[in-house]
């Protein structure tokens, strides 16, 4: 709808819209991250690689997400032109950045859990970055709700999408859902103790189960029966977050460390 800032502001640089709000969400997830590490005291010179680990990782992996989305190769991107060019997916880069941490922390042996340094963080990236997809893709699907967006002809070609009827704000919601999240992981979750590292796997966990239903009203194409393709690959992972957080929740991990405490000292 508006690809650069001009577009969307009536003024400022030609930069691209998507872009721009990307990077100023990547600049407050970084001062974000920098602020939680000094909370916590996590002053080991190896965390900055974690985090370029991260970022490549999250790059790379959110490009090969969509590739080869078709049977016939002869109508996919190349791999070149996949990653330079093609199609985002925010699953596969989050996939790419928990992939991306794990092979640094080998590679430079590094041993300590750090999701609860990275959870507030991606949340606010991803409500600041959401923005730029709402000002430049299909908003969602046709709603008679009273806030839906509405495109004309010229905005609905761009994106592809029907004008002249109120579409799903999808983006707005996911927007929400993140800006709530960094809420919530910001100034409570964080401050309970619960077992390290486990505040990203709560934080992945709500996300995934709030996408697969924010799929049905984003727009995006159906690949099998009503699922989109974000469906089937959450279909496949929820499960298996769902097994993790009852081992969790079994073994005590989601206990606040005082409550932990005092069940340790309770005589048997």
């Amino acid at each position: 709808m508006f690809p650069t800032l001009p577009d969307l502001l009536g003024f400022g640089p030609p930069l691209e819209t998507h872009g721009f709000f990307e990077g100023i969400g990547l600049l407050a997830g970084g001062l974000v991250f920098w602020i939680e590490a000094r909370r916590r005291g996590a002053k080991d010179p190896r965390i900055p690689y974690l985090v370029l680990g991260a970022l490549l990782g999250a790059a790379v992996f959110a490009r090969l997400g969509t590739w080869a989305q078709h049977l016939d190769p002869s109508k996919n991107l190349s791999l070149g032109e996949q990653l330079l060019s093609g199609n985002a997916s925010i699953l596969s880069a989050l996939v790419g950045a928990w992939a991306g941490v794990h092979i640094t922390k080998r590679l430079v042996g590094y041993r300590e859990r750090s999701g609860d340094l990275f959870a507030p963080a991606v949340a606010l990236a991803l409500a600041i970055g959401r923005l730029g997809c709402l000002f430049t893709e299909n908003p969602g699907t046709p709603t008679g709700a009273s806030w839906g967006i509405v495109l004309n002809p010229e905005q609905a070609a761009r994106v592809g999408a029907p004008a002249g009827v109120p579409l799903h704000p999808s983006f707005v919601y996911e927007i929400v859902f993140h800006a709530i999240a960094f809420a919530v992981l910001w100034f409570w979750l964080r401050h309970l103790g619960i077992r390290s590292g486990e505040t990203l796997t709560i934080y992945i966990a709500a996300y995934a189960v709030f996408r697969f239903l924010v799929e049905f009203v984003r727009g995006n194409d159906v690949a099998w029966l009503v699922f989109t393709r974000p469906q089937l690959f959450l279909l496949a992972t929820l499960p298996l977050l769902a097994i993790r957080l009852v081992w969790l929740w079994r073994k005590g991990a989601f206990t606040p460390a005082d409550r932990r405490l005092q069940n340790e000292h309770q005589p048997a």
